[in-house]
């Protein structure tokens, strides 16, 4: 146990100079006694709510939750704003931003007088962001997750965020559905606060979390208006103070064995591709190595358990009332490191001890899984010399081995634009082919990897089609997309040489992606390439350019991801 002489805030507020006398001086203008905090360890709750990020704006009241669990177990806590990154809003994707509230964590929790922190986050690139910026300062923390909304409704159908929103507005474009539904279907997608329900991006990634260890057990799958969270929030608060007293930092708990348990969590409940870039990212910050290889090994040897769309039928409240992430993970216990520490247990396997399976539909059991094999899969070949990924669960099985002619764009907008022209003479045997949509080229790194399907090929009933980018996709889309190619086309990488009518093979069984094109054209077309000009003359965006990785690696900054050592501030 701690003294207070050992705290860190103590530098801050227990010394006898002048800068400690103006610390306590100015605690002292917020209104706060001295006995509220002196001697006590001292909590930031990091709270990314904002007005319009709907999968945070429950967060405000949550932070006070935590507030009070925190004030019970003796501790002192002090709420901060922080960048709130909403995957709904924010353009031109909040992933251009990932790493600059990685930063925002990281420098807050190292400048001010803190012991321990509680990171309120959920929406896709908040999960990752914060655990980053927290793994590189290094102080106990716990990790309190945003949890889904309420499962959609409309008419007698349950929606899944997301993945309905994808579905029905391709009904829309088929003529399937008009206007007057698709004005029903906004007031029913999404119906509370929380995150997307599915299993998107936002539940893989706060799954993840609770795999490494860093959540109180259960809490990546509360429903975010369920009384359940704010009592989670509560207990978040009393354990971080624990920690704090303890000494147990992230660097206990976020050890290589964590993120391999994370990564068969991911593959087990058919999670977002994008799991794997911040999975990469993360352990970068905790000092590990984790590479696209590691999550195609464990993939051959991870059955997919989570009945939940968009690779199954039911949605977040189910599979927490099924169990949730315990539950699955009893299944698992086999390929789990289950001595390793959590922030509330000794050990994974005590953290286990007594979790249950309720609905064996849900969360399935090894006899009878969705897929033998996890849900996604890292491809290989002259089109994709260091990697790219597709989650084929969630992909027409027919399509899973494919050759078929490219259909090239250049772009986005240029897609956009041009996705419909029947000159172009799309069919359903096409692959269809998008660049510059990489971590330089979107810029950021956008969700575009689920290309929209031609309107007359979806009025004949298509409904899936073999895509390829550069690009990332929604944890919530579906279909055959083939993603985060590396290097992408805005460096140079293999896709920048692609043209229509090129044929592209895609081999999911064997693990490959291969352009067939003889290796000296290609070369010629190599030498004809020239670089585009760059996105940004200054900014953010023009640092963001300068030092970010390719997907293959996590897409941190490389200034950021490197070893070295940072000091701690002088606050005396």
């Amino acid at each position: 146990m701690k003294t207070p002489e050992e705290l860190r805030s103590h530098q801050w507020y227990g010394t006898d100079g002048l800068r400690s006398f103006s610390h306590r001086a100015r605690t002292r203008q917020l209104g706060y006694l001295p006995e509220e905090h002196l001697g006590k360890p001292v909590i930031a709750i990091l709270n990314t709510w904002s007005d319009i990020n709907p999968c945070h704006v429950h967060l405000r009241e949550r932070a006070q939750a935590v507030k009070r669990g925190v004030w019970q177990a003796g501790g002192f806590p002090l709420e901060f704003p922080v960048s709130t990154l909403s995957e709904t809003f924010q353009k031109p994707t909040p992933m251009l931003y990932r790493n600059l509230l990685a930063m925002e964590t990281e420098e807050l929790l190292r400048s001010y007088p803190v012991d321990g922190a509680v990171l309120m986050g959920g929406c896709d690139k908040t999960t990752p962001a914060l655990l980053m910026g927290a793994a590189s300062v290094d102080l106990p923390a716990v990790f309190l997750p945003a949890g889904p909304m309420l499962p959609g409704h409309w008419r007698d159908e349950v929606l899944g965020s997301g993945t309905d929103m994808w579905k029905y507005w391709d009904d829309k474009r088929a003529g399937l559905i008009g206007d007057c539904e698709l004005a029903e279907l906004e007031s029913g997608l999404a119906r509370s606060p929380g995150h997307c329900m599915t299993m998107g991006t936002a539940s893989t990634l706060t799954a993840a979390a609770e795999a490494l260890g860093v959540t109180v057990p259960g809490a990546s799958s509360i429903p975010a208006v369920d009384s359940g969270h704010e009592r989670m929030a509560a207990a978040s608060g009393r354990l971080v103070v624990d920690l704090v007293h303890r000494d147990l930092k992230l660097s206990r708990i976020l050890t290589r064995e964590a993120y391999a348990d994370a990564v068969t969590t991911v593959l087990a409940l058919g999670g977002s591709t994008n799991a794997v870039i911040h999975l990469i990212a993360m352990a970068g910050r905790s000092g590990i190595k984790l590479t696209l290889d590691d999550f195609d090994r464990t993939a051959r040897r991870v059955p997919v358990l989570a009945n939940v769309r968009p690779g199954g039928r039911y949605l977040m409240e189910d599979f927490h009332f099924a169990g949730g992430l315990p539950g699955l993970l009893a299944q698992l216990t086999d390929l789990l490191h289950l001595d390793r520490p959590t922030v509330a247990h000794p050990t994974l396997r005590a953290q286990l001890a007594g979790a249950r399976v309720h609905n064996t539909d849900v969360i399935r059991d090894r006899d009878h899984a969705l897929a033998d094999e996890g849900g996604v899969a890292v491809l290989r070949g002259n089109l994709c010399p260091d990697g790219a990924v597709i989650k084929h669960i969630a992909a027409e099985p027919a399509l899973l081995r494919h050759t078929g002619p490219a259909v090239v764009f250049d772009d986005y907008r240029t897609m956009q634009r041009t996705i419909n022209d029947p000159d172009l003479g799309i069919t359903a045997d096409h692959v269809l082919v998008l660049r510059n949509a990489g971590p330089k080229g979107g810029p950021g790194m956008p969700e575009y990897g689920m290309l929209p399907i031609p309107d007359h090929l979806l009025r004949q009933g298509v409904r899936d089609m073999v895509r390829i980018s550069d690009a990332r996709m929604s944890g919530t889309s579906y279909g055959a997309c083939v993603l985060h190619i590396a290097p992408e086309s805005y460096v140079g990488g293999p896709l920048a040489l692609v043209r229509t009518g090129d044929l592209i093979t895609l081999d999911v069984e064997e693990r490959l992606l291969r352009l067939d094109v003889p290796d000296e054209e290609l070369a010629r077309r190599k030498a004809d390439w020239t670089p585009p000009p760059q996105r940004y003359g200054r900014g953010y965006g023009a640092l963001y350019n300068d030092q970010v990785t390719q997907a293959d690696t996590g897409c941190d900054f490389t200034f950021l991801a490197r070893e070295g050592d940072v000091p701690e501030p002088y606050a005396g």
